[in-house]
């Protein structure tokens, strides 16, 4: 390599290095369309996906907040952020083999219709048949075909994004990838607590090996985030079947300790409140408190209620 080359070759690396890298938490706006027909398929504006004629009812319009190099975009975006700056804009192609596969004609299957609900036999209905997701193309008599290819197979798409900042704030990043997870950013905050926890006391060597670990209470502090979980998180399917390894990888990525997510169940029923007011929040810890300060004890109440009927 020539010096002049090598000049250059170090220049490149200088510009790469000097933008957006690996890791890094990133605010995008983005829209994805199929290549052939131009449909959007995602995007971060509502206006582009009115114009689409997308039903926007329920959902929130913003621009997301990613991890380069984390896989939560494809391979093809992830490298051309790498190096980009705030402001850049750009648009990638992603082949159908590396978006959602190729179509496989192998995947479209007759299966028996006993296997599909009654509800759900009509031609576009989503299906589930032995674990697979499908779509009911047409169903005759006693047999139904299935599509089991994802919607998007065989389709090339173009990724439009705009970088509007990068996230270095803790409670920013935790409410950005909540956000990516859930579709929807709960209210998060990060604070340091003192806890209380068993820890084992260092021995002597001299001692005996099989004699049981002294322990002791120690006060350490520890990064916490707090989730103000709303009514529409606790029943989201993927908060509800996934949320420890959601937490996990908040607690990794921003070197916090714990996550507690805290639920409020607001009053108003009055009184007894009918079975949704009795059962509303039932185990929480708000309950327990004030079954602790109560404090009736059962015996004491049957003998109160014996004597009062004689």
């Amino acid at each position: 390599m020539s010096d002049e080359q090598q000049a250059e070759a170090e220049q490149v690396d200088e510009e790469v290095e000097s933008g957006i890298q690996d890791g890094d938490f990133v605010r995008l706006a983005y829209t994805v369309r199929t290549v052939e027909d131009g449909d959007v398929v995602d995007t971060t504006s509502k206006e582009v996906a009115e114009e689409a004629e997308i039903d926007v009812e329920g959902y929130e319009f913003e621009p997301r907040v990613v991890i380069i190099g984390a896989g939560h975009v494809f391979p093809e975006v992830d490298d051309a952020l790498v190096g980009a700056e705030v402001g850049d804009e750009g648009t990638v192609e992603i082949p159908a083999a590396d978006a959602f596969g190729e179509y496989d004609d192998d995947e479209v299957r007759t299966v028996s219709a006993n296997k599909i609900s009654e509800d759900d036999r009509y031609p576009g209905a989503q299906v589930q048949i032995d674990g697979e997701q499908g779509r009911l193309e047409t169903i005759i008599g006693g047999r139904a075909r299935v599509n089991f290819n994802h919607p998007l197979a065989g389709k090339d798409l173009e990724y439009e994004y705009e970088v509007l900042d990068l996230v270095d704030d803790r409670e920013e990043q935790a409410a950005g990838l909540l956000g990516m997870y859930l579709q929807q950013a709960p209210e998060v905050w990060v604070q340091t607590d003192e806890v209380e926890e068993e820890q084992v006391v260092e021995s002597d060597d001299d001692e005996d090996e099989d004699a049981e670990p002294e322990t002791e209470t120690v006060t350490v502090e520890k990064d916490t985030l707090y989730i103000e979980a709303t009514p529409q998180m606790t029943m989201n399917q993927q908060w509800m079947f996934s949320k420890q390894q959601i937490a996990q990888d908040i607690m990794q990525r921003l070197d916090i300790d714990r996550v507690i997510v805290q639920e409020t169940i607001e009053g108003g029923m009055g009184g007894m409140g009918g079975l949704g007011g009795m059962m509303g929040g039932a185990g929480g810890a708000d309950i327990e408190e004030a079954i602790e300060d109560v404090d009736i004890d059962a015996e004491e109440l049957a003998a109160e209620l014996d004597a009062d009927e004689e």
